[in-house]
C-alpha cells in the first residue's frame, strides 16, 4: 500500500489532490463556522421587565425591543434597560420658608418610559439615573421646601410637600422619558430646639382643646339641672294652684269619715282644729 504523502517522482511535496481536498474541507468548516456565528449573533434574549435599543455603529433603532426573542442584525448591539419600578433614596439637608436647615430622608419611585427607551438612550445614555434623575431630585427638593414653614412640614403639610414635589419632577422628567409615580418622604429631622418648641405647642393645642371639651362638657350637665330644676319648680306652681282651702277641708272631711268608721278607740273632736278640721286626741 502506497503512503497518502508519498512524495512523487519528481515532485518535492505531497499530492496536489490530496491539498485540494484538504483546503475545500477546511474552507466549508469556516464557512459553517462563521454561519452558526453570525446565527447565535442574531437571535438576542430581552428579559422581562426590560426592553431593548438597537445600535449599529452608531445608529439607533426609533423602535425598542419588547421582552422576548427576536432576530436582530449580528452586527448590531442590542442594550437592555430595565422598565421597572426603579427606588432612589437620598438623604439631604433642604432649607424652610424661614431659612432653617432640616434633614430630610425621602425616595422617588420612576420608571423609564418603554417607548421612549432609544430617545433616553440616544440623548441621555444608558446611565440616564446618575445624569438626569438624581440632579434634579435633589434640586425639586430644596426648592419646594423652601416654600414650606419648618413646622408645617412637621404635621400634615409633609402630604402636601410630597405631591408637590412629585408633580415638579413630572414636569421636568416626563419629557425626558422618565415617568415619575410618586415621591414619599421618609424620614424629616427638624433643629433640636425647634423640635421641641412645635412639640410644646402641640402639647399645648391639645390640653387646650381638652379643656374646652371639659367646659362644654360641664356647661352641658348646668343646663341639664338649670332644665330640670325649672321643671320642678313648674310643677309645683301648677300643683299648688290646684289646691284650694275647700279641697283641703273636704279632703280633711274624709279622712274623718275614715277614722269615725274604724274599729280602733279614739277622741274626735270635730271643729276644734285649725280651720275647722276634726282634731283627734288619741287611738290605739
Amino acid at each position: 500500500m502506497s503512503n497518502p504523502l508519498e512524495l512523487e517522482p519528481g515532485l518535492g511535496g505531497p499530492r496536489p489532490a490530496l491539498l485540494k481536498a484538504l483546503g475545500r474541507r477546511l474552507l466549508v468548516a469556516m464557512v459553517l463556522i462563521l454561519a452558526f456565528g453570525l446565527t447565535v449573533s442574531a437571535v438576542t434574549v430581552v428579559p422581562a421587565g426590560h426592553v431593548g435599543v438597537i445600535d449599529l455603529f452608531g445608529s439607533v433603532e426609533p423602535l425598542s425591543l419588547k421582552s422576548g426573542i427576536h432576530l436582530v442584525n449580528p452586527f448590531a448591539r442590542v442594550v437592555k434597560m430595565s422598565v421597572m419600578t426603579q427606588e432612589l433614596k437620598e438623604e439631604m439637608d433642604v432649607p424652610s420658608k424661614e431659612g432653617l436647615t432640616m434633614k430630610v430622608e425621602s425616595s422617588v419611585l420612576f420608571h423609564l418610559d418603554p417607548d421612549r427607551a432609544p430617545d433616553v438612550y440616544r440623548g441621555i445614555g444608558p446611565n440616564y439615573v446618575d445624569v438626569v434623575v438624581v440632579p434634579q431630585f435633589r434640586s425639586v427638593s430644596r426648592s419646594v421646601t423652601a416654600g414650606y414653614e419648618a413646622k408645617a412640614l412637621y404635621t400634615s403639610a409633609r402630604e402636601l410637600l410630597a405631591e408637590s414635589l412629585a408633580e415638579e419632577l413630572r414636569k421636568l422628567l416626563a419629557p425626558r422619558g422618565i415617568s415619575i409615580e410618586s415621591t414619599p418622604f421618609r424620614k424629616l429631622v427638624l433643629p433640636a430646639r425647634l423640635s421641641q418648641a412645635i412639640e410644646e405647642k402641640l402639647s399645648s393645642e391639645q390640653e387646650s382643646q381638652r379643656m374646652q371639651f371639659v367646659l362644654e362638657k360641664e356647661r352641658q350637665e348646668a343646663e341639664r339641672k338649670r332644665i330640670e330644676a325649672q321643671g320642678v319648680a313648674d310643677f309645683q306652681r301648677i300643683v299648688s294652684q290646684g289646691i284650694s282651702d275647700q279641697l283641703l277641708r273636704w279632703k280633711g272631711i274624709e279622712a274623718t269619715l275614715k277614722i269615725a268608721e274604724s274599729p280602733n278607740t279614739k277622741v274626735v273632736v270635730v271643729g276644734a282644729g285649725k280651720d275647722g278640721l276634726p282634731l283627734i286626741l288619741g287611738g290605739n
